[in-house]
């Protein structure tokens, strides 16, 4: 990488990853609190709504977020476009799931979710207002301003949710929750940004934006649709309390893996499409990035997986423990993650969206069929499948992958075969551990000190390549 390309890559990783740690760190702080105070259902309850709050996101970014990151010439018509085409979006939806908001509720048979849907999505419309701003900030690499604008939404909110929880608000704490960050960011973007939107509409720049976004959206909403499908079928076929457990479980899961991904998706695609047009440059800076990105996630997510029981059990109770359960399966398949994102974001950088489509396609009929086999065996089955939908997905994501740069699925896995199997080490040893040890607090000390010390133990006695490029970050 040249010397500005790794400066700016670097600062990206590090004010994205302020942003979403420091974010999912009080928001994980505050839950944990709440958490103590709520049920499983109240928060199986929520979760039901889950996948109408997604799919409606995904359709309000209609993939023009992407298509901003991705041009290099964009213009304040194009910004304006998106801007008044995703209020205008926003504002039909809102309507749209006012309106079912009693069909959702008899097919879950929770009356009360009628209300919490009908001011829950009202996030939707809050969230339109700041699209435009935030792919500027992440155009610019500017991951600064949005983790302060992020950062104080969330304190200021959380602060709130606990205040509500300890009041005796039920499951309206979660919802007002949501929709003061919602807010109170979208407030703080406006304030931060100097951009305005001006009174201009193009019919010409919302086609040549939507031609590359248009294969994103659908693409968008088969991935957000599959990723809560799971919360659809356990509210429904089993119970609220059910879902809780397992909403839980992700939320817990999702603080490492979702954030990291977010933070390399977010950073990767305006660095790689900076060199988009040097398929040798791209090739040596995504195997690195892969590289690094796997040796970090993967003995996170194994020693979460090892430490689940005690570590769950001390944060929100006992009476969370068959979380504890779900997390380890979900730990393994979320794990893959990020390089699934970094696979697909080379698609987009290449400007290949009908492949990432068509990819995403195949993908979600596989999933889906590996889930529909899956749930007569039950909740946690399902949880244990979903690793073989998420290996599936690999091998497809990385096929274009190799037919693009030359790096598939075998060259991948040769790159990070040695992480994998020293942090599905690191995961026995403290999982073991935590078997034998039968006080929690001593269990999640030792498990994890016990796991690290075998993963960075291992790499530092092998000389992994990836401990000497991070030590040239460092400095």
């Amino acid at each position: 990488m040249p010397e500005s390309l790794k400066d700016k890559t670097v600062k990206g990783v590090i004010w994205s990853s302020v942003e979403r740690f420091s974010v999912q760190g009080v928001q994980f702080f505050v839950t944990l609190i709440i958490a103590r105070i709520l049920s499983p259902k109240d928060y199986g309850l929520v979760g039901m709504l889950s996948i109408f709050m997604a799919v409606s996101q995904s359709l309000i970014d209609s993939g023009f977020s992407q298509a901003l990151i991705r041009k290099q010439n964009r213009t304040e018509i194009d910004n304006s476009t998106v801007f008044y085409f995703n209020i205008a979006v926003s504002s039909l939806l809102y309507l749209i799931l006012f309106l079912i908001a009693p069909w959702v509720a008899d097919f879950y048979n929770e009356p009360q979710l009628t209300a919490l849907m009908r001011v829950l999505c009202i996030v939707v419309v809050i969230n339109s207002f700041a699209v435009v701003q935030r792919a500027i900030y992440t155009a610019t690499i500017n991951f600064k301003t949005q983790a302060k604008a992020t950062f104080s939404a969330t304190i200021i909110s959380g602060i709130a949710g606990v205040i509500f929880a300890l009041n005796g608000f039920g499951v309206w704490t979660l919802v007002y929750q949501q929709l003061l960050s919602a807010f109170l960011n979208t407030l703080m973007l406006w304030i931060y940004s100097n951009w305005r939107p001006q009174l201009i509409y193009s019919w010409k720049s919302f086609k040549e934006l939507f031609s590359f976004g248009s294969n994103l959206l659908i693409s968008g909403l088969l991935n957000t649709t599959y990723n809560n499908l799971y919360q659809l079928v356990i509210g429904k076929i089993f119970s609220a309390s059910s879902l809780g457990f397992y909403s839980q479980a992700k939320h817990i899961t999702d603080l490492p893996s979702t954030n990291i991904n977010g933070i390399i998706g977010r950073v990767t695609y305006p660095v790689l499409s900076s060199i988009q047009n040097d398929d040798e440059r791209l090739s040596k800076n995504y195997r690195t990035i892969l590289r690094l990105s796997a040796f970090i996630i993967f003995p996170i997510m194994c020693l979460l997986a090892g430490v689940a029981h005690p570590l769950i059990t001390l944060l929100i109770g006992e009476k969370w423990d068959f979380a504890a359960t779900l997390t380890i399966p979900i730990c393994f398949s979320t794990m893959w993650y990020p390089v699934h994102a970094i696979n697909l974001n080379l698609l987009k950088v290449k400007g290949r969206s009908d492949l990432f489509l068509r990819l995403e396609i195949i993908k979600k009929i596989i999933g889906v069929t590996v889930l529909t086999i899956s749930i007569p065996f039950g909740l946690i089955f399902m949880c244990w499948a979903s690793i073989l939908s998420s290996l599936i997905s690999l091998i497809i994501n990385t096929y274009y992958t190799g037919k693009l740069i030359h790096v598939g699925f075998f060259v991948q896995m040769r790159d990070i075969s040695a992480t994998l199997v020293t942090a599905l080490l690191a995961f026995t040893v403290a999982y073991l551990t935590c078997t034998y040890v039968k006080i929690p607090i001593l269990n999640l000390c030792i498990g994890l000190f016990a796991g690290g010390f075998v993963y960075w133990g291992t790499a530092y006695f092998l000389k992994f390549k990836e401990l000497t490029y991070i030590k040239s970050i460092r400095k």
